[in-house]
């Protein structure tokens, strides 16, 4: 059975109290306005409190190591708080994750699947698709963040992989890709609402993302299998998504699924909304008629 060194403990007044292996993490959270369901004593046993008053910090009440490992759908991940009061991981995502690995294991269409990890961060989709025998394209305008993934990914076993780690803006590679046509079967892309590139280059997500997923359109092979979009932009709907997503892979014969990113924990604890996925895949269905 996989290990599962995440869950939400609780949730509440603005915040959430996170498991993450042996340490409870007390951080901000805007959707949960809500209150709590545990009592002050269970909060107040976090190990470190992040605040963004007066100015972000970590505030720690017993010492924690610099990193430490934990094991999530079927990965090893390294754990480390940083200044803005991320941990680098995004929980929510870890269904896809497993979801990914699973679909690539049991796929029969192409051998040796290529996929695209754009917006990267710190690799869980990049080692779930290199476990799961895909030929991975890793790219993140962050070279911090791309020497991470690399770390993450000896530590899985996986830097023998056939795994390219670009340090890029994404429309000048996505640019490039188009001119030399090189094509990729699976693509996951999980945009930020704001972002700033190597070289100062700006990416607002409400003007870029048409066109973004124009190119990712381009991009995918005469044997597509999925393209998985997430975002985490307010106003960003499952209705929206479905739009787009819609129109970018029009077309194409495959299965549409919108839903919404969660945070959860043992049944009793709320769930805390994280966000929207729209999963274009190849459809089994259909291929058959």
């Amino acid at each position: 059975m996989k290990r599962n060194d995440y869950a939400l403990v609780d949730s509440g007044n603005g915040r959430k109290l996170e498991r993450f292996g042996p340490y409870l993490l007390s951080r901000p959270c805007s959707q949960a306005v809500w209150r709590p369901q545990l009592c002050d004593q269970a909060w107040d046993q976090a190990d470190a409190i992040f605040s963004r008053e007066p100015q972000n910090q970590w505030t720690y009440k017993r010492s924690l190591p610099e990193t430490w490992d934990i094991e999530v759908g079927g990965l090893h991940l390294k754990i480390s708080p940083t200044d803005f009061g991320h941990v680098g991981i995004f929980p929510e995502q870890i269904p896809h994750w497993e979801w990914i690995q699973m679909f690539l294991k049991a796929q029969t269409i192409v051998s040796k699947p290529r996929l695209l990890n754009l917006f990267a961060y710190s690799g869980g989709s990049t080692l779930a698709a290199a476990k799961g025998g895909a030929i991975v394209c890793h790219l993140d305008a962050s070279k911090g963040m791309v020497a991470w993934a690399r770390e993450q990914a000896a530590f899985n076993g996986l830097e023998q992989m056939p795994i390219r780690w670009i340090v890029e803006d994404v429309k000048k590679f996505l640019m490039r890709e188009k001119k030399r046509r090189s094509f990729y079967e699976a693509i996951v892309l999980d945009p930020p609402t704001f972002g700033r590139g190597a070289q100062g280059e700006i990416f607002k997500i409400e003007e870029e993302i048409v066109s973004l997923l124009q190119d990712c359109r381009a991009l995918l092979s005469n044997h597509p299998l999925f393209v998985l979009f997430s975002c985490h932009t307010p106003g960003f709907t499952p209705l929206v998504m479905h739009h787009l997503m819609t129109q970018a892979m029009q077309g194409l014969q495959g299965r549409l699924e919108v839903g919404e990113m969660v945070l959860s924990g043992e049944s009793q604890v709320l769930h805390i909304p994280s966000g929207i996925y729209a999963k274009w895949g190849w459809d089994e269905k259909v291929d058959e008629k």
